[in-house]
């Protein structure tokens, strides 16, 4: 078998890679661009990739592939009707991330809801050395106890999220971006009764017809100013003007983003232009890449291979 790895560096190089060695023949490649991917993929049988396109173009003169294997659990880079015309499996890799994307949920939010970045700067600007108290109050900040949290999205890591924010002792709301019924312990809330009542809301909905552009300016002018607003959803699910437009005319009081439109950001997204640490914090896609995922996702893409070497179904 021959095996190629399209961005390993997507993945990290901070710890070995699983014996694919094993299977047969393996190229990696640290990164790819769309436009070499049908070259260096001609000759493969398995295919590991992240976020280089699956399509016709780029497998079109790929006739020995049999596999390919996704280092995410997404798959909407993936023309799945024309790998299932040509007989290709598709395996990806899920839940190896979730406890990351709740931690880094949460530390986005205290970042901002805390104001974290004014005291650190308070501090280290040397103000708090010539201050007459021993604490200095603006700005004042809440607790979270008694706030209501709102989710977008009460899958996996909607769920556990919604733990956590219990934990600390909030009300926990959602709306169900599927619109699928199941029993949950939440209160399941229309979307405009999710902007009315929540302090904060966190998106956890993958991107599709209903959820792409949800949060728009209409969205953001029904929030309360006082909320908080966090996506480690998908990017396109936000209108990134009208969120900048919300956070610059003080219509919430801020926002934490790790995934946008266009990864790496654009200079010319209007997000970019907006400073404020207090209104604003982005992340450059990391909420799920802590060691530990990153060691699970690429255990879990050599458990794929293996299954699919000895015959076993996905």
């Amino acid at each position: 078998m021959k095996i190629v790895m399209l961005e390993r560096k997507n993945v990290g190089t901070d710890f070995p890679m699983p014996d694919f060695e094993k299977f047969g023949e393996v190229t990696v490649y640290d990164y790819s661009t769309p436009d070499v991917v049908g070259e260096r993929v001609k000759d493969a049988d398995i295919i590991i990739m992240n976020k280089m396109p699956m399509n016709e173009e780029t497998l079109r003169d790929a006739t020995n592939v049999k596999l390919i294997c996704v280092t995410a659990t997404g798959m909407d880079i993936i023309d799945m009707d024309y790998c299932k015309k040509r007989g290709i499996e598709v395996r990806n890799v899920s839940g190896y991330s979730t406890e990351n994307v709740v931690q880094h949920t949460f530390a986005m939010l205290f970042y901002l809801y805390e104001k974290l970045p004014r005291y650190d700067s308070y501090v280290k600007s040397g103000e708090y050395a010539s201050c007459p108290t021993f604490t200095f109050f603006e700005p004042y900040f809440n607790e979270l106890a008694g706030k209501t949290w709102g989710i977008a999205g009460l899958g996996t890591i909607g769920h556990r999220v919604a733990e956590v924010a219990k934990a600390f002792g909030c009300k926990v709301i959602y709306y169900s971006t599927s619109g699928i019924e199941r029993e949950e312990p939440y209160e399941k809330v229309s979307f405009e009764e999710l902007l009315a009542q929540s302090d904060i809301i966190s998106v956890h909905a993958p991107l599709n017809d209903k959820t792409r552009n949800l949060f728009d300016k209409e969205a953001f002018a029904k929030m309360k100013n006082s909320a908080y607003f966090i996506n480690v959803g998908r990017g396109p699910i936000v209108v990134e003007k009208d969120l900048a437009d919300a956070l610059n005319a003080g219509e919430i009081a801020g926002a934490g983003l790790d995934v946008l439109s266009k990864e790496p950001i654009l200079k010319e997204n209007p997000l970019f232009a907006l400073k404020d640490s207090d209104k604003l914090i982005i992340t450059p896609h990391i909420a799920w890449a802590s060691k530990e995922a990153r060691i699970r996702l690429m255990d879990g893409v050599y458990r794929n291979v293996e299954e699919f070497m000895n015959g076993q179904n996905a």
